[in-house]
């Protein structure tokens, strides 16, 4: 039997032991939703995250799809065993300060795109191909400086032996499984994060892995999830420890959610491959030289189970401690810390806020939706974070909506979010998977990258209040990035704090998340009608600076140890 037929032994249709409970699920929330409607009008009065402020939000920028022109002509695809990958990996490979893209192909090759595109111009790509990153099994990639050298590395997440590759500088890469001693195993890997703990010169990685064919154990349809930390002195990796129990992981996220200095390990597990009475999310007790442990119920760590595809983490409500976005089928969830820093016990304010999103906006298709890459960004730069979703099918599954295009929330002053997906003109019916939101032609306001499964990657330009013809800016901005000597090189960990008129907003820098792909370069932060603002950072070690200006619209780097931001023009290096 053939690897994909194996597969389809675990095809992702509902198990007879989860059907009555998911059914049991919908109908529940059918008749919450029913009986909650009549207080609407009560209920929108409410600050559902945080004090209202009182600047107005700005209407939905525009976006204009220029997949066709900008030169980016890829596919993901493959059979049953690529159905739940497809990321993207943003980051700067040749040290030009534009985002370039590496997106995965699954049974396809994998491809590096250098991104060419003008200021303030029209998205234009070069496809830049080599024999390290051209390879076929891909799910799906992260960058992060492993070895800290300035130049951006790359970690692969395949079907098969995942693979680290070294940036070499000029959009050049080679394999260093060998260089650092990683054992990139054998499993299907569709999640990673990575931290760095203490004063280790390379970062912790963490895996998470999928469905293992040949299983056929209920209680253990996966591959194990896994922990890779660098030996105590030297720069190579020791062995992989398994981070048991585990379930079919698809994203992870090493996180500081209660400001102790501490990263814990997030992992979000699909619970169609676990007994109801088993499995869960996970939280992973994170100390340096220390095992990992579970948090439990004990600690405060409440049961949640979802078909986990997707990670997004920001703090929301401006209390210094990050809200934690779940993409599931179905309803998805928006936590908020309950308890404060001494218990990781999380309210769910999904509904509330508007973003649960468990059926289509649009196309008509009322079955549930399929939710996949999260990601908060503020799009239209009024001040207030906004959040993508991507959605799609994962494949042909009946209970689940076929046509179901992905989301885009605008934040709104008190908390709130509502649906603009089709205002702003990225409404798609294709079957989505990992995405991105960056400014690529490095104008201030953040583009739109989405990989779709079986059909073409998509592209889209920002165009703000204009149109493809004659864009307009919208807002206020600046986009930060951070440096510090020694390992660790893009401080992550760090926090990112910004004074926007009363409030203060506050972003962690996170290698991990999302859906199979995110990001490392340019921090985004949209400032309404402010013309500067006041930045902090906290260092990973948890040391502050002082709050410095910076004036708006510009780029600036954060030099540990530097006195003021160091402004950077597009061109200019």
């Amino acid at each position: 039997m053939t690897r994909s037929a194996r597969l389809r032994t675990h095809s992702r249709e509902p198990r007879p032991t989860s059907r009555p409970l998911a059914r049991a699920g919908l109908l529940v929330a059918a008749i919450g939703v029913a009986l909650l409607a009549g207080l609407v009008g009560t209920i929108a009065a409410m600050n559902v995250i945080g004090p209202k402020a009182s600047p107005p939000a700005m209407a939905s920028a525009h976006f204009a799809d220029e997949t066709q022109s900008s030169g980016l002509a890829h596919t993901y695809g493959g059979g049953s065993e690529f159905e739940v990958g497809g990321g993207v990996a943003v980051f700067d490979c040749n040290g030009d300060g534009r985002p370039d893209l590496y997106l995965a192909g699954g049974a396809n090759r994998a491809a590096l795109y250098r991104n060419d595109s003008q200021v303030g111009g029209s998205l234009q790509f070069t496809k830049l191909g080599g024999s390290a990153t051209d390879l076929a099994d891909v799910n799906g990639a992260y960058p992060l400086d492993i070895d800290s050298d300035g130049i951006v590395d790359l970690a692969l997440l395949r079907n098969g032996e995942n693979i680290l590759l070294r940036g070499l500088g000029g959009c050049r890469f080679e394999r260093a499984n060998e260089r650092w001693r990683l054992d990139g195993g054998n499993a299907a890997t569709d999640a990673f994060s990575a931290t760095w703990e203490g004063a280790a010169s390379l970062p912790t990685l963490a895996f998470g892995n999928y469905v293992r064919p040949e299983l056929q154990d209920p209680h253990h349809l996966c591959y194990d999830n896994e922990l890779v930390r660098p030996v105590a002195s030297g720069n190579v990796y020791a062995a992989a420890n398994p981070l048991t129990p585990s379930w079919c992981a698809l994203s992870m996220l090493f996180s500081d959610w209660d400001r102790s200095g501490r990263r814990d390990l997030r992992v979000s597990n699909d619970r169609h491959y676990y007994l109801p009475d088993e499995g869960q999310e996970q939280l992973w007790h994170m100390a340096p030289g220390e095992p990992p442990r579970l948090y439990t119920e004990a600690d405060g760590w409440a049961l949640v189970q979802v078909e986990g595809m997707g990670i997004a983490s920001y703090d929301l409500n401006g209390d210094g401690f990050p809200e934690y976005y779940l993409t599931s089928q179905a309803a998805n969830r928006l936590q908020r810390l309950d308890a404060g820093p001494s218990r990781p016990r999380y309210d769910d304010i999904g509904f509330k806020a508007g973003v649960t999103a468990s059926q289509p906006f649009s196309g008509g298709d009322t079955r549930p939706s399929t939710a996949w890459h999260p990601e908060f960004a503020d799009v239209n730069n009024d001040g207030y974070l906004d959040l993508f979703v991507s959605k799609g099918n994962v494949e042909q599954q009946p209970d689940y909506a076929q046509r179901d295009p992905s989301n885009l929330f605008l934040g709104q002053p008190d908390g709130r979010f509502r649906e603009v997906a089709d205002v702003a003109g990225i409404l798609s019916f294709d079957r989505g998977r990992g995405a991105a939101l960056a400014d690529f032609n490095m104008d201030g306001l953040l583009d739109l990258v989405e990989v779709n499964y079986g059909t073409q990657t998509r592209v889209w330009r920002n165009v703000g209040a204009g149109s493809a013809d004659r864009p307009a800016p919208m807002g206020n901005w600046i986009a930060l990035r951070l440096t510090q000597s020694g390992s660790n090189s893009d401080a992550i960990g760090a926090w990112v704090e910004v004074r926007i008129d009363d409030r203060v907003v506050q972003r962690e820098v996170t290698v991990g998340g999302g859906h199979a792909g995110g990001q490392l370069g340019w921090i985004h932060f949209g400032l309404g009608q402010l013309d500067h603002v006041d930045v902090r950072v906290q260092w990973p070690d948890g040391t502050k600076t002082d709050w410095m200006p910076m004036r708006a619209n510009a780029f600036g780097t954060i030099e540990r140890g530097a006195a003021t931001i160091q402004p950077w023009t597009p061109g200019r290096g």
